[in-house]
C-alpha cells in the first residue's frame, strides 16, 4: 500500500515540474508570426525602425528579423525562400531576373535615395568641393593619385571601393563608369555596410568614397559632381527634384504578391506613417505623408 502511494506521489510531481517547465516562457511555444528581411544596410535602418512600430501595433503577435548583406543577398535571398522580403538600394539587374526567371520577383519601391561621391572632411576643407564624373572616374582607375591634381592638399588620394554585389557600388559605377560592374583597379580598400565606409573615410584625412545620402555627416562631406558650367549638390531637395544624377529607389523586393502578414507589413511602410519614417530615415518619401 505504501509502495502504491509512494508511486501516486512521484507521479503527481513530476506532473506539476513537467506543467511549470513547460508553461513557463523560455519553453512556451512562440505563436507569433514570423517575417524575415535581409539585404541592404541603405534600406536597414529605416525597416529596423518600421519593424519595431509595426510589432507594437500588433501588440507582439508577429516577429520580424531584420539582417543585412547588400541587397545582392537581398534580392536572392528572396527569389530563394529563405527570406519573405529582400531590402534593395538598387533594381534587378538583367542577369538577376534570367537567373530567377520563376520566382516572380516583384520590387515596391518605398523611398527615394542618392549616393554621393564623398571625401574625408579635410580634403573638402582644403579647396575639393565638386568633381567631375571623368575627374571621379579617373580617380577610382588610378590615373589621378595626389589630390593636388583636382585642387586639393598635396596628399595621396586613398580610393575606397565596395563589395561588388552592394546596391550602393551598382549605382556609382554606373554613373561613373557606365557599367554597374566596372573594376576600380586605383582602390586601396574595399568595404562592405556603409557603416563599415563611413568610418574608415573619417579616420582618413585623403580619402574618396561613396556613401548614401543618410549617411554624410561632418566628418565625411558629400562633394557637388560637375555637370558641365553646373556644380550640383548632392541634398535631398535635388534628389526630390530629380536634379543629382546619381539617385535611385529604395526598394523592398518579394516573389510573387505578398500575402497575410507580410502583406500588412508592405502596406505599413507605404503608408503615411510609414512614409513618414523614410522622412525621418534621412530619405525622400515616394508616398503621401
Amino acid at each position: 500500500m505504501k509502495q502504491v502511494f509512494f508511486r501516486i506521489l512521484i507521479s503527481v510531481v513530476f506532473f506539476i515540474l513537467f506543467s511549470a517547465v513547460s508553461l513557463s516562457p523560455g519553453f512556451a511555444e512562440d505563436r507569433r508570426e514570423k517575417i524575415q528581411v535581409v539585404g541592404s544596410t541603405t534600406v536597414l535602418p529605416l525597416v529596423t525602425r518600421a519593424a519595431e512600430v509595426f510589432a507594437e501595433e500588433k501588440k507582439d503577435a508577429v516577429a520580424i528579423t531584420v539582417n543585412s548583406g547588400g541587397s545582392g543577398v537581398g534580392i536572392h535571398s528572396s527569389a530563394t525562400g529563405r527570406a519573405d522580403i529582400g531590402m534593395a538600394s538598387r533594381e534587378i539587374s538583367n542577369k538577376e531576373r534570367e537567373r530567377f526567371k520563376n520566382s516572380d520577383l516583384k520590387t515596391i519601391v518605398v523611398g527615394r535615395d542618392a549616393v554621393a561621391c564623398v571625401v574625408s572632411s579635410e580634403v573638402y576643407a582644403a579647396g575639393v568641393k565638386a568633381l567631375s564624373r571623368k575627374q571621379i572616374r579617373d580617380i577610382y582607375l588610378g590615373k589621378i593619385k595626389n589630390w593636388k591634381d583636382v585642387g586639393g592638399p598635396d596628399r595621396e588620394i586613398v580610393v575606397i571601393d565596395k563589395e561588388r554585389h552592394r546596391g550602393t557600388r551598382h549605382v556609382f559605377m554606373q554613373y561613373v563608369f557606365g557599367d554597374e560592374n566596372a573594376r576600380a583597379p586605383g582602390a586601396r580598400l574595399v568595404t562592405g555596410s556603409n557603416n563599415e565606409e563611413q568610418s574608415k573615410i573619417a579616420q582618413s584625412d585623403a580619402a574618396i568614397g561613396m556613401l548614401s545620402l543618410a549617411w554624410i555627416n561632418e566628418d565625411v562631406v558629400g562633394i557637388a559632381i560637375l555637370e558641365g558650367d553646373e556644380a550640383i549638390e548632392p541634398t535631398l531637395e535635388n534628389v526630390r527634384a530629380n536634379r543629382f544624377p546619381i539617385s535611385r529607389n529604395l526598394n523592398f523586393v518579394v516573389a510573387g504578391e505578398p500575402e497575410g502578414i507580410v502583406r500588412e507589413f508592405v502596406d505599413f511602410i507605404i503608408s503615411p506613417k510609414g512614409q513618414k519614417m523614410v522622412k525621418a530615415s534621412g530619405y525622400v518619401p515616394v508616398h503621401p505623408l
